[in-house]
């Protein structure tokens, strides 16, 4: 029956679709936008610190970036995401958001010097008022446009908390090579070189004690977006009031973390750091893998419906559960077919998860009125690969342990203690 059906890109008749709503035209136009507001940037960039400067910064910016990257790339192995999505959210962290924030940053700082002529206080409040609201409502947009127009890859906590993550790690970079390149040039200025220099104070603060800061904050509205993807239609104050919160949050812990100085003294910055930052970033840490392991408890439940359908075989939602099975499921049939087939069993192991997630969110009521479509086209999908990947799941399952499996029978020359 699924043989039939075609692959979409040789279907004859395709709905008409006016110009401005194809998706090639839509995001030539989000790359096109995402592009001026980095070239725009980094002209801004490039005349604080001067062209060495921001050389500087940028080599020293880039190498906690690749990091943040593959930590929140590993919480979403359960249903990864699509890269675009990513890769949308980094970028517009990096180049629209840090843009708007520079610009907007700068325009009312002065605003308040001029109004109240006192230039200290004015940076004072802007570090601690200003920046955070509208570096945090910045960041918020890419969770907010992906929430919206990409609704069925944002369907819970980890999703929102993976975007929130790439989104600041993109903020942080540009600001880091911002910060970097200007305490370059003041230690070129004044002379200063080796550890005690402004160029390695800064990186140590930023870079090797706080990379994670810019996430953890922006992780809080993640997370209200990912409650709001979980609640049901009839849950609706909760679907808007969840990613304010979030977004309050996320401010509230950045002008806590911006104005721990002058709230608290010189060492301020190191008492929040240890009483405040280290523990929430403890805590949402261990909330992403126990929504990552509650997601793989959600796989082992909803798939053996399939199995006694007869669309998997009896031991594959098992292996499904594991990501250590997932892992040796893809590396035997690499081993036995090559890089192809270990690409065919990735590909399945991504579709039964995301038919696992769409079925539990039938069950709750929040999979909207096409799921017997998507449902199918999942099952068609999977079909094609099962040839390929049942065998190495199966595997996989009695190997890890996951499947009972009796222990080879071994003749000790004759002597068997169940004969008489």
């Amino acid at each position: 029956m699924w043989a039939a059906v075609p692959e979409r890109s040789r279907w004859r008749y395709r709905p008409y679709r006016a110009f401005w709503r194809h998706p090639a035209v839509r995001a030539g136009a989000v790359i096109i936008l995402l592009a001026l507001c980095g070239l725009l940037l980094m002209s801004l960039v490039r005349e604080q610190t001067g062209t060495q400067g921001f050389l500087v910064g940028l080599g020293l910016a880039v190498l906690p970036v690749p990091l943040l990257m593959a930590a929140f790339r590993w919480l979403d192995r359960v249903e990864p995401g699509p890269w675009r999505n990513l890769l949308f959210s980094f970028a517009w962290g990096a180049c629209a958001a840090a843009l708007v924030a520079i610009t907007a940053n700068s325009f009312a700082t002065q605003w308040i010097a001029t109004a109240t002529a006192d230039p200290a206080g004015a940076e004072s409040l802007g570090a601690t008022v200003i920046a955070p609201i509208v570096e945090e409502s910045a960041k918020a947009a890419a969770i907010l446009l992906i929430f919206l127009f990409q609704r069925q890859s944002f369907t819970g906590l980890v999703d929102g908390v993976v975007v929130a993550g790439f989104t600041a790690t993109g903020f942080a970079f540009t600001e880091n090579i911002l910060y970097l390149g200007s305490a370059y040039g003041e230690d070129q200025q004044i002379g200063n070189s080796g550890l005690p220099a402004m160029t390695a104070a800064t990186f140590f603060v930023r870079v090797v004690m706080s990379p994670f800061a810019h996430p953890l904050f922006t992780v809080l509205t993640g997370i209200g977006f990912g409650i709001a993807a979980l609640a049901t239609s009839r849950r609706r104050v909760r679907r808007w009031l969840m990613p304010i919160v979030g977004l309050v949050l996320a401010m509230g812990t950045h002008a806590l973390w911006n104005g721990s100085s002058s709230l608290f003294g010189p060492y301020g910055f190191y008492a929040v750091y240890a009483a405040f930052m280290v523990p929430a970033f403890a805590l949402l840490t261990w909330l992403a893998i126990w929504t990552r392991q509650r997601e793989l408890r959600m796989v082992s439940a909803e798939l053996p419906a399939y199995a006694a359908a007869g669309w998997l075989a009896e031991t594959e939602p098992l292996a499904l559960s594991s990501m250590r099975a997932r892992s040796m499921a893809r590396d035997v049939a690499g081993r036995a077919y090559g890089p192809k087939a270990a690409r065919t069993v990735g590909e399945y192991q991504a579709f039964a998860t995301a038919l696992a997630f769409l079925r539990h969110r039938a069950g709750r009521g929040t999979a909207g009125p096409d799921f017997v479509e998507r449902e199918q086209e999942l099952l068609h999908h999977m079909w094609q690969r099962r040839e390929t990947a049942s065998p190495a799941l199966t595997y996989a399952a009695r190997a890890t342990g996951r499947v009972w499996s009796p222990p080879p029978y071994i003749d000790y020359g004759g002597y068997n203690p169940y004969r008489n």
